[in-house]
């Protein structure tokens, strides 16, 4: 960089351009930022760690607005305690995304009349891997665009050895203490990927459909039996029909047979408690293989399990003369052929939620498939317990806690294999010559347990969520428990996550981190809501109403977006997106570079040894430091509360109120003024203030607030490394509040009666001011160069005996009367008007907060201090309305 971004100890350089540039400045800021290793951790080994590790983002495209609240969100956290001098690590890093990438890269073959069994799994898997470094390069771009500071040393992809090493660690120890197994269930197929799901993988929708009522010839031609279904191309594989084992009108019925339609196929009536005797016919049909509910009944049977559909949904063999056929056609046909043989005997109109594969959209079939399973229980009961014994993860917003606890508390087994190519191969090896089957860490393993070279390995892969879940401890060098990074940096300090992953991925990271490391893998996590549009739809390719961050970053800035994404919800929240917003952010960058553009040229010449804030300081400039340590005290707060909406509207206010609409207007009368000792203690008090604000917006509006800094007498290369303003005690002015707070209320009273009566302020008007006590005297009189200054005044007088002139406006404030006299500029009776209006706003705030004193229930729960502020209320405004009132009756005598 050049010398005028190095100014330690030097003199601030005045040359900012008149408007900001935020390009020019996001792309020089962060290349300085990466060439200076400012974002590595490790660089303070003396320092307590602070780590969050991203979520990471699938390498399946670009990011959405969602990627940046939740990025933008740790970005705060890990810059803010980064400055607070934490060995501050976040870690970067992507997922593979099983499903997701292997169905997009299989969407683009097929545009091209490829399939991936085409090419072969070697050369396919080649396919997936450039279009992972493809989009893991646009992933960087973004990050790089949006300001975050990650440890890029660090970066971690879920594919990595070191993380493959971690699953192929688990698999084997979950299989060694039996907590993986492999069996046929029953599972949810999606038909498109040719895969199984997971329960959490598919999404409930309400379908208009038909329940059909069918009839079952019994054997002997006595009669049949009515059952109803909503799938009846499932009925070809039918291998009993259940009733309730009290169910009066089928007793004689059990044990009996019935005919299939369009089969011939003989198949039982059984008793089971599973049926519910009240519901429709009393009698349900019985498909082991393609419902997990009659899968159950079948085992408890001894039931054949007839598979009648193949991986992609087509009916196989076993469905006789509809094989061949898609099953929605086969479905049509069997109808048909039901209809004409007399046995359906009525369609229903039903309204039904069923299961579409969230990757693909696809109807999920339950399908009757060997897999791997993950056994829950154990695992769950660690973690419930941890949760409950107040040693597990503080949930933001804690009715979050709830979802997590909900989900884990009623888990089911987890279906771990997907029948893709692209994913971490399960560690399972098979002799085909012996039968035998070795769970082992690696192929060489697997020989050595079972004596034989003649081996082939399990061709599906685990799901995605099984690696992700290991995220917190893999990413740092588990299962190595001697790793640097591992000892120092784990537990995570928090995982800023949406709440729609709870049971995705942050239960999962929860039970995980306890069975392998005995830690939770997080001490908060901070579940933050949707990003959605500005009607509160989400945000989709379907509806066309995504936004792109970069399109937000072109268009006004990535210090904008940060800003706006991350000040507008509360934790747990939707946040709803809208340009306004993101202009309104953009006008606050622009407030803050003029005003430190305004205290730059201000500042020339003075250099980092010239700032003395002690000594003589006048009102104002006790009292934006004063506001100023408060500040940082309320964000510090807030920050670590997670409460960044909030943290927003402080920093707005201090930044755009007191800085620049109060305190910088008050300067100028010091900076412009003759007497040189004054111009130099403000001058210090500027600078030192600008310096800390900047500070305090910065892990908000990274960019801007580097590059004023650079401009500011300064020590150190960097405001990413610049120490965090603390509350200090030594700036409480409560007196230059109280001072302050009456010029102001003086000053705006003022501009209020011109705006009314349309003077404007370039024309000097006449100002009395009347103070309740000599304290208030001692204010206005020490502090009349501003009043002078900011009423312009022609005239002015303040006295405990001032005359009320006649013909004159009137203000009230707390702490004074102000008389205006401008004969001849106003109407006597709408100035009684306004004083009526203004007496009968009062007379109601009276009114409120004495209902609110006279409530029991109030003054019982209420805090002291809560009482003692509503009483000082009510005394303020009884005393403005007095005197309100006494102003009305002097007009109208």
């Amino acid at each position: 960089m050049s010398d005028q971004n190095h100014q330690s100890s030097q003199s601030m350089s005045a040359d900012m351009p008149t408007t900001y540039d935020p390009k020019a400045a996001e792309q020089k800021w962060y290349r300085y930022w990466m060439e200076g290793g400012f974002f590595k951790a490790g660089q303070r080994p003396d320092a307590e760690p602070y780590t969050i590790v991203i979520p990471p983002p699938n390498v399946t495209g670009i990011l959405h607005m969602g990627h940046a609240l939740d990025f933008t969100l740790q970005d705060i956290l890990i810059r803010t305690k980064r400055m607070q001098g934490y060995d501050a690590l976040w870690l970067p890093g992507s997922d593979h995304a099983g499903i997701a990438t292997q169905t997009k890269v299989e969407q683009k073959l097929r545009e091209q009349g490829v399939t991936r069994y085409d090419l072969g799994r070697e050369a396919f898997l080649e396919k997936v891997w450039e279009w992972k470094e493809l989009y893991a390069n646009t992933i960087h771009e973004q990050w790089e665009k949006m300001g975050f500071s990650l440890d890029y040393s660090r970066e971690r992809f879920t594919l990595d050895e070191g993380l493959s090493e971690a699953v192929r660690e688990v698999f084997v120890k979950l299989y060694e203490k039996g907590l993986i197994y492999r069996g046929k269930y029953i599972i949810n197929w999606d038909p498109a990927a040719r895969t199984a799901l997971s329960d959490i993988e598919v999404e409930y929708k309400e379908v208009n459909g038909h329940l059909y009522h069918l009839q079952y010839p019994l054997k002997d031609g006595s009669g049949s039996i009515t059952v109803a279904t909503t799938r009846p191309e499932t009925m070809l594989g039918d291998t009993a029909v259940a009733v309730h084992p009290k169910d009066e009108r089928y007793q004689d019925l059990i044990g009996r047979m019935l005919v299939l339609p369009l089969t011939g196929r003989e198949i039982p009536i059984i008793a089971d408690d599973y049926v519910e005797k009240e519901f429709g016919s009393g009698a349900v049909k019985i498909t082991p293989a393609h419902d997990p509910n009659d899968f159950e009944v079948g085992l408890r049977h001894n039931l054949p399990q007839i598979t009648v559909m193949d991986e992609s949904g087509t009916m196989n063999e076993e469905a006789g003369k509809y094989q061949g056929l898609d099953r929605s056609e086969c479905r049509k046909q069997i109808v048909k052929d039901l209809q004409e043989q007399g046995v359906l005997i009525k369609i229903e109109d039903h309204v039904h939620q069923v299961g579409h594969s969230e990757r693909t959209g696809a109807v999920v079939e339950p399908y009757l498939s060997t897999q791997w399973f993950v056994k829950m229980q154990p695992l769950a009961e660690t973690a419930i317990d941890a949760q409950k014994s107040g040693k597990g993860v503080k949930f933001v917003p804690d009715r979050f806690e709830k979802t997590y606890l909900h989900w884990i508390e009623n888990v089911r087994d987890w279906c771990i294999s997907r029948q893709l190519w692209w994913g971490h191969r399960i560690p399972a090896w098979y002799c085909d010559a012996t039968g035998e089957m070795v769970v082992a860490r690696s192929e060489e393993e697997a020989r050595a347990k079972l004596g034989r070279d003649d081996l082939r390995q399990d061709e599906d892969v685990l799901d995605t969520w099984f690696s992700s879940a290991l995220w917190p401890f893999s990413t740092l060098g588990w299962p190595n428990e001697s790793a640097e990074d591992f000892k120092r940096y784990f537990p995570t300090n928090v995982l800023v996550t949406g709440y729609d992953i709870i049971p995705f991925w942050v239960s999962r990271m929860i039970f995980t981190g306890l069975e392998f490391t005995q830690q939770i893998p997080f001490k908060d996590a901070l579940i933050h809501g949707l990003t959605r549009d500005s009607e509160g739809r989400k945000m989709s390719k379907s509806l066309g109403n995504g936004v792109d961050p970069l399109e937000v970053i072109d268009k006004y800035g990535a210090d904008a977006m940060r800003y706006m994404v991350s000040t507008s919800s509360t934790p747990g929240q939707d946040l709803r997106f809208h340009w306004e917003r993101v202009e309104q952010a953009r006008n606050f960058a622009n407030k803050i570079w003029n005003a430190s553009r305004f205290a730059l040229m201000n500042l020339e010449g003075v250099t980092i040894e010239d700032i003395d804030i002690t000594g003589d300081l006048t009102t104002a400039d006790r009292w934006i430091l004063h506001r100023m340590n408060e500040t940082a005290r309320e964000i510090t707060r807030l920050i670590d509360a997670y409460e960044f909406g909030e943290t927003g509207r402080q920093l707005y206010n201090f930044i755009w109120d007191d800085l620049c609409d109060w305190y910088i207007e008050f300067a100028k009368l010091s900076l412009y003024g003759e007497d040189a000792a004054a111009k130099k203690k403000t001058q210090s008090v500027l600078a030192y203030v600008l310096d800390r604000t900047l500070r305090m917006i910065h892990p908000f509006m990274p960019f801007i607030s580097e590059e004023i800094w650079q401009h500011l007498p300064h020590s150190g290369d960097t405001i990413t490394l610049a120490e965090w303003p603390k509350y200090d005690p030594v700036f409480e002015a409560p007196q230059a509040v109280k001072e302050m707070g009456l010029l102001m209320d003086i000053i705006r009273a003022v501009r209020n009666i011109r705006a009314e009566v349309n003077v404007p302020m370039s024309k000097k008007i006449d100002l009395l001011v009347k103070p309740v006590s000599a304290e208030e005297l001692r204010i206005v009189e020490n502090n009349a160069h501003y009043i002078r200054r900011f009423c312009n005044t022609s005239d002015f007088g303040a006295s405990l005996d001032t005359v009320v002139p006649d013909k004159a406006m009137t203000a009230v404030v707390s702490g004074a009367e102000l008389y205006l006299p401008l004969a001849g500029l106003i109407d006597i009776s709408q100035e009684i008007a306004r004083l009526e209006k203004e007496a009968e706003h009062l007379n109601k705030e009276v009114e409120r907060v004495e209902k609110k004193l006279a409530n029991e229930g109030f003054v019982s729960k209420a805090p002291a201090k809560v009482i003692e502020e509503e009483r000082a209320k009510m005394a303020d405004y009884s005393s403005k309305r007095d005197i309100v009132l006494a102003r009305i009756s002097e007009l109208k005598g």
